[in-house]
């Protein structure tokens, strides 16, 4: 292969990743209305990818969850708790009974995207642009870490019949990376010592996530969950990390095990 062909993607992929951090800062920075529309944009189209890669043909029913996925995590914005849970299993129940194979997969899927689209509502709503800029810190940095450091000491892989590509060092180096960002806030925002493990769960998470992403795209076979991204492939693809991780945390919110109106 060329140089030319190897790097050719080079620019869409730049590009469109410098379009994703900006707008992605620009919500969270702006939060309220704006920040709210754009996740829940972002989660229809997860739960259209996660209907297009596993019912191929199921263009119209695709189309159709993704939208629904949209309308529901704006309803669960605004409706009372003891709702949210039954609203955000809505596109689960509905691909269901409207699906014609891998239903019961699409719908787990789907389920945990649209916990995870209003964990990042819930996050930056009751706990401000500084719990999420501590949330993409935490899965970059335990992302970025587990490559290097597993591409660097290789050894034992950590899932070998799931995710051949990583290894235990690299994992290991993951959490210390998201418990030194973890650190960083207790020392320089004055949060309290529970963030160090905090982000270490925070990271395994994300790291489950992108298993979870990776192991539903082989089931299916698939190379990505859409071209919707030049150079990236789908939305899932790119977010499968935070997914993951802010799944978690909207759970342990929910059982009082996370309070992120102050650090």
């Amino acid at each position: 292969m060329s140089d030319a062909r190897k790097w050719g993607d080079l620019g869409p992929r730049v590009a469109s990743g410098v379009l994703m951090a900006v707008l992605g800062a620009l919500a969270v920075w702006i939060g309220g209305v704006f920040y709210v529309v754009l996740v829940a944009g972002v989660t229809g189209l997860l739960v259209w990818e996660t209907a297009r890669m596993t019912n191929p043909p199921a263009r119209r029913e695709a189309a159709r969850l993704g939208a629904l996925g949209v309308f529901v995590i704006l309803l669960a914005w605004v409706a009372p708790g003891v709702m949210l849970l039954p609203i955000l299993l809505v596109p689960a129940a509905v691909a269901l009974g409207i699906l014609a194979k891998n239903r019961a997969t699409a719908a787990v899927y789907m389920g945990w995207v649209m916990l995870a689209g209003y964990g990042f509502i819930a996050l930056r709503v009751q706990g401000g642009a500084v719990w999420m800029v501590w949330l993409v810190l935490v899965v970059v940095a335990s992302d970025m870490a587990g490559y290097f450091v597993g591409k660097s000491l290789g050894g034992p892989k950590f899932w070998p019949r799931i995710s051949p590509k990583k290894t235990w060092a690299g994992t290991i180096g993951g959490w210390a990376s998201a418990a030194l960002v973890g650190l960083g806030f207790v020392v320089f925002e004055g949060a309290g010592m529970h963030l160090i493990w905090v982000s270490v769960i925070v990271a395994f998470a994300a790291q489950m996530g992108d298993i979870a992403e990776s192991t539903l795209k082989r089931r299916m076979g698939v190379k990505d969950s859409s071209l919707l991204i030049p150079g990236h492939g789908g939305v899932f693809d790119r977010f499968d990390g935070m997914v993951g991780a802010a799944a978690l945390l909207i759970i342990l919110m929910v059982f009082n095990m996370l309070h992120v109106t102050t650090f």
